[in-house]
């Protein structure tokens, strides 16, 4: 949007120049992007949002200045002008559908001279970038501008029976618009039209055999609101943009239709003669004003100020808003027909903000008050398939209906406590699953014949028990993991088989960042490994055994199976976190290389060292494991490094020494183990 700093003098007194002007748009939300000097004047370029088409004006932008600067706005208001009866032109008006068109006003002037624009009306006009045309179009132009009103005139005497219908176009209906091109319509566009044919596409472009030439005598000026939704469809389906298509398609002010027709007939009498012959309208004028209960002290504790009411109430009204005194710190707003972006209080606010100065909004830090939320179980399911699919693995929903073919596959006894289907729809559909690793594995085999390298899949699911009069269910997480793990080393491309391993990895990733203590690992004499939490079973690891594998016709595969109960899980899961600072001292680190058993479990020897070392051991993890010719069979080497510090001080090196001697002879003694490298 483009405007002169002369016009807007039009309306305001300024007593600031044009660049301070410039700068307190800028600050209020009118961001002026450009300041171009002309010979005699100023021209600024706004950025104007979409939600404030009573920008798109210089009486708008006037009424910015105004509340800005603190300086009256000066406005006109229109009378409407009296008609000798022997001068009245009847007009008639239809409009097919309301939505289409609220309203829709006709003046007639009639014996004007159409002729070149004074230089005044010129120099407005072409300093904005518009072309002038003639005197009757550059005024539709000029009124455009100043009230952001669109209007059109039609040469009336090229009408047909002088009558307006506003209707859609028929099918593949044509006009020959302004511009000369001819344009092929269709019922989702809306037209102007007489009794014979379209004149104007409505709210875009005017048709060029009514157009107003130097031999145009009577005109019928248009002033109307058409749909902002079928301008927008019509402008781009014709690929047409105009000013008045700008300003329709963002909506236009109801209230401002009819003052600003009088503003163009006053100026039409003024520069082109004639005389007023009749004026006539169709729909409703008049807006139902919505009306906003602000709370003063609402707003200043959003903003965090200590505006006085009579303040808020000065600024609003210098913004055209009607405002009461509704109780002592609230206040009753009317909106204007102008204002159609304002809808609830938090709005009036942000315009007090702007107004009243962000630079006096007091900078302060925000009060953050983290408060303890109880999670329920939907929400630690959610973080749960949240923390898997961060690992790599892929949720599955499977049927809770299974046959009992799929169970006998799987190893589960079918002979009892399954609970049947009285009339199942189909063989699949047979009972209720007991578990959920068989539909996993179903899911794993058929991913596998799709020729998937690697399948890592996981379920939430409940799974059901007992009898059918009386059936319990409860919550699982099933995970199953199959295939290979490619990455790419400097040596080249490594295979890594997916094994139990990886799967315990996963579950010791997700009980650590759900916050569960005390969880182990206890291997079976059926090769099934029971996941224990604070010493109770809450699931199980195994590895498919081939009968099962042959069953499911999957071959020279490992797969990796874990069922975890939720209902124990989540009495382990504590959210809670603690922060600590970064360590003042430096640590210092020893490792410790060694062959130990297969037969021993790791975690035993990690629990011993760190109960040896301490105070002084921080940490003990495995940083390296190997097999190899170096390795005896039965064996697998190892590397620990033991990381040493402590909070107060730095440690000295005699101190460490005797610290990590003592866990070396407890390797030794204890567990049997000869080192490699001490």
């Amino acid at each position: 949007m483009k405007v002169t700093y002369s016009w807007l003098k039009n309306f305001v007194d300024i007593k600031i120049s044009p660049q301070e002007l410039a700068e307190k748009l800028t600050m209020a939300g009118l961001e002026v992007v450009a300041l171009e000097k002309t010979e005699e004047d100023f021209v600024l370029e706004i950025e104007v949002t979409s939600n404030r088409p009573d920008w798109l004006s210089v009486l708008g932008i006037a009424r910015e200045v105004s509340v800005i600067t603190g300086s009256k706005l000066k406005t006109v208001n229109f009378q409407e002008p009296k008609i000798k009866p022997k001068d009245l032109w009847p007009i008639k008006i239809s409009v097919s559908n309301k939505q289409d068109c609220p309203f829709y006003s006709a003046r007639v002037i009639c014996d004007l001279r159409v002729g070149p624009s004074p230089k005044w009306l010129k120099d407005r006009l072409e300093s904005l970038g518009c072309r002038s045309v003639n005197n009757i179009v550059d005024i539709t132009n000029y009124c455009l501008f100043e009230l952001g009103q669109p209007l059109h005139t039609f040469d009336l005497d090229k009408l047909s029976q002088k009558e307006i219908r506003v209707r859609r176009a028929n099918a593949d209906e044509k006009i020959i618009t302004i511009d000369g091109v001819t344009r092929l319509l269709g019922p989702e566009i809306l037209v102007i039209a007489d009794t014979h044919k379209p004149v104007a596409i409505a709210g875009i472009m005017g048709g060029k055999e009514t157009e107003v030439t130097l031999s145009t005598r009577n005109i019928l000026l248009e002033s109307a609101v058409f749909n902002p939704v079928l301008v927008r469809r019509a402008k781009q389906k014709l690929g047409l943009q105009s000013e008045s298509a700008y300003r329709f398609e963002r909506g236009v002010d109801l209230e401002a239709v009819r003052n600003a027709s009088l503003a163009a007939q006053e100026l039409i009498l003024k520069l082109a003669s004639g005389k007023p012959s009749g004026f006539a309208s169709l729909g409703a004028s008049k807006l139902i004003h919505p009306v906003i209960n602000l709370d003063v002290a609402y707003l200043n504790k959003l903003l965090g100020t200590a505006i006085p009411v009579l303040k808020v109430k000065q600024i609003l009204n210098r913004l055209g808003l009607h405002v009461k005194t509704k109780t002592r710190n609230i206040l009753t707003v009317k909106v204007p027909g102008f204002r159609q972006d304002l809808k609830l209080p938090v709005d009036l606010v942000e315009e007090v903000a702007r107004i009243y100065g962000y630079a006096q909004i007091p900078q302060t830090l925000p009060a953050v008050k983290p408060g303890r939320k109880v999670l329920d179980k939907r929400d630690s399911i959610c973080g749960i398939k949240n923390i898997l699919s961060g690992l790599g693995l892929y949720e599955v929903i499977t049927y809770s209906l299974v046959d009992r073919d799929l169970l006998k596959k799987s190893g589960i006894n079918t002979d009892a406590g399954l609970i049947e289907i009285l009339n199942p729809l189909s063989k699949e559909q047979e009972v209720l699953r007991p578990a959920l690793f068989p539909s996993l594995i179903r899911a794993l085999a058929h991913n596998l014949d799709q020729q998937q390298e690697r399948v890592s899949i996981f379920e939430i699911a409940n799974v059901f028990s007992g009898q059918v009069n009386a059936v319990a269910e409860e919550p699982l997480l099933g995970i199953a993991l199959c295939g290979v793990n490619a990455f790419f080393t400097k040596q080249g491309l490594v295979r890594d088989e997916i094994t139990l391993l990886h799967l315990k990895g996963i579950l010791e990733t997700l009980f650590n960042r759900l916050g569960v203590k005390g969880f182990d690992f206890a291997r079976q004499e059926d090769n099934k490994i029971n996941i224990i939490i604070n010493q109770k079973q809450v699931g199980f690891m195994l590895d498919l055994t081939p009968q099962i594998l042959g069953a499911f016709d999957i071959k020279n595969r490992q797969v990796a199976l874990a069922q975890v109960n939720l209902e124990k899980l989540f009495d382990g899961i504590n959210l809670g976190k603690k922060f600590l600072h970064i360590p003042k001292y430096p640590a210092i680190t020893r490792d410790i290389s060694f062959a130990i058993n297969e037969d021993i479990p790791v975690k035993g020897l990690l629990v011993a060292i760190e109960a040896k070392g301490a105070p002084l051991l921080d940490q003990a993890k495995i940083v390296d494991y190997y097999q190899g010719k170096q390795i005896p069979d039965g064996f697998r080497g190892l590397t620990i490094s033991c990381i040493y510090r402590v909070d107060s001080r730095t440690l000295t090196e005699e101190e460490i020494a005797s610290v990590h001697n003592d866990i070396c002879s407890l390797l030794e003694e204890r567990f049997g183990i000869k080192l490699r490298i001490a």
